[in-house]
């Protein structure tokens, strides 16, 4: 790399990098750090847009750019399902669960549950959520960062580090840092702040990639390499994944709906968000909004790999190259600087929102309730503050290590899916039921936890369970497997309910913390956002895929999921 383009480079990085920040300055130079509220909630002031954008850029980094990318390049259309259910998703998180958590008055999932059942369900929670967040999210997050921003920008080349290991960790502690910096001496909002305007950056950067690749395709316009897109490989855009594929048309009612659920309904790294809006249309308005741009999504998440498939699929040896192959032949070097920028802010916004995360849940479900009861709020603050430094140095310690992982991908989701279940089972039965006792939710965490423990890692479970290690229908069997323990979880609280239950029905009492007026509209936009879902996949469906056998060359590969 010459000494100009390096300046170029690097002089965009610095320039986009540090507008983001001056501009997150200034928008909440104002706002109160002192009290839990305004740190861990943003004094219940983000509007809609501010919900919307976090929202979004927490959910994305590399791992999704990379490698649903990746799966795209493989699989095609079908993969959409990721983003494109979370539309429907979201619009169950605005009408059901939000109105619900924000006449609590909470700022985490686990003080939901310590209100329906007991304070020992939150506290098996809390203790769920900060291990998951702080073992398996953040240094996954830091991991996938680094090495994404090193295969797409050619980082070896851009900073004259040959050495892979050192430039691993150099990267990883450079993203903490500044993440941390945001994250824990920022509070909420000012997370919340910089997730928007990086959001701004990546949809321009996405958008921007998407058009130089279908140029490339065909330098007629977009709509023509559209079409020479859908000519030369039609098998890419079905929207039902064979029983061969990633994500096999069956477990859009299972799996991947479960996991889609639990994201954006439960889990406390993406909600958080919503619990800072001041009032529930607001809330309303934010998430849906967020709903819209899932669904379209797969523009900047799918259609690359489809695009690097049809361009260079004898070039690239393996899926999660797609992306950074393709940025790398159609971005002029001019741009690289600004899409560094972009890429960054999107691994920023993902490590910073769940290390604050840790920080709120440690904060509030472990030391004020458990450890100093009668902590103030400035004690409660500065305890969230130490306690994300020491999550922080963990998870960069700990990310360069995951470099001998064969599949990141694939570890994460079944990480994931561990606690995903458990938690999102307690909290929907919590909801739906007034006598299920807090004796219920326990067994369900601990016990849920464990059997998916077993499953996964003890090899004849596994076996039995799931089948073969690497077999065809594994991926099937796991989606399955994620539906068929919701269900047995559901039915161990209630059959417990229903022989032990609670002396009193639980009443949900509203905390007057929030206005809790829904926004005229969202039943109305969240029909339509449901029945919009319904029309892309019906409009790209092939039933060829539902009559499609797995084929024998399949048996062998490595499942990979989102």
């Amino acid at each position: 790399m010459s000494a100009r383009t390096f300046l170029e480079t690097f002089g965009a990085f610095v320039f986009f990098t540090g507008l983001v920040g001056l501009g997150t300055w200034w928008l909440t130079r104002r706002d109160r750090h002192d009290t839990s509220s305004g740190y861990f909630l943003g004094g219940r002031s983000l509007t809609a847009g501010y919900i919307a954008g976090s929202l979004l850029l927490t959910n994305l980094s590399t791992e999704q750019l990379v490698g649903l990318n990746g799966a795209a390049f493989s699989d095609g259309l079908s993969v959409m399902a990721w983003e494109v259910v979370a539309g429907a998703s979201l619009v169950v998180m605005a009408l059901f669960f939000l109105p619900r958590y924000l006449k609590s008055g909470i700022a985490t999932v686990p003080q939901f549950l310590a209100e329906r059942f007991a304070p020992s369900t939150r506290t098996i929670t809390t203790i769920i959520f900060i291990v998951a967040y702080a073992v398996i999210l953040l240094p996954l997050v830091l991991f996938t960062g680094a090495t994404g921003l090193r295969d797409i920008l050619n980082l070896p080349a851009l900073t004259g580090i040959q050495s892979e290991t050192a430039l691993l960790w150099l990267t990883v502690w450079l993203i903490g840092i500044v993440g941390s910096i945001y994250a824990i001496f920022g509070g909420l909002r000012t997370v919340a702040v910089s997730d928007t305007l990086n959001g701004f950056g990546l949809l321009v950067g996405g958008l921007l990639i998407i058009y130089l690749g279908l140029k490339a395709v065909n330098p007629e316009g977009v709509f023509a390499a559209l079409g020479d897109l859908k000519r030369a490989d039609p098998e890419k855009f079905n929207s039902l994944g064979r029983l061969d594929q990633q994500v096999p048309w069956p477990t859009l009612f299972t799996g991947v709906l479960l996991l889609n659920l639990f994201y954006w309904c439960t889990n406390q790294q993406i909600i958080q968000r919503a619990f800072a809006a001041p009032t529930l249309a607001e809330g309303q308005k934010g998430v849906l909004l967020a709903g819209v741009f899932k669904v379209f999504a797969p523009l900047i998440l799918v259609l690359p790999g489809i695009i690097a498939y049809h361009l260079y699929a004898n070039e690239i040896s393996e899926p999660n190259f797609a992306y950074g192959t393709l940025v790398k032949k159609v971005l002029p070097p001019s741009l690289a600087g600004f899409f560094a920028a972009v890429m960054f802010g999107a691994i920023l916004s993902s490590f910073n929102s769940a290390l604050n995360s840790t920080a709120t849940l440690f904060s509030l479900g472990v030391y004020r309730d458990i450890i100093r009861p009668s902590a103030s709020e400035k004690e409660v603050i500065a305890s969230g503050k130490l306690f994300g430094v020491a999550i922080a140095v963990a998870s960069m310690t700990i990310a360069p290590f995951l470099a001998g992982q064969k599949s990141i991908f694939a570890y994460l989701q079944t990480m994931n899916a561990i606690y995903f279940i458990p938690i999102f089972s307690v909290v929907l039965v919590g909801m739906l039921s007034k006598r299920v006792p807090a004796l219920a939710a326990n067994t369900a965490l601990i016990g849920g936890v464990l059997v998916m423990l077993a499953v996964y890692f003890v090899p004849p479970l596994h076996a039995s369970v799931l089948g073969p290690p690497k077999g065809t229908y594994e991926n099937l069997h796991t989606f399955h497997f994620l539906g068929a323990m919701f269900l047995a979880l559901c039915a161990l609280m209630l059959i417990i309910g229903a022989i032990k239950p609670r002396a009193t029905p639980w009443e949900h009492h509203a905390t007057g913390e929030v206005d809790l007026t829904p926004w005229r509209w969202a039943k109305p936009a969240g029909i339509a956002l449901v029945l919009f879902v319904a029309a892309i996949y019906a409009y790209f469906a092939d039933p060829s895929a539902i009559r499609t056998a797995p084929v024998a060359e399949a048996a062998n590969e490595e499942v990979t999921q989102m």
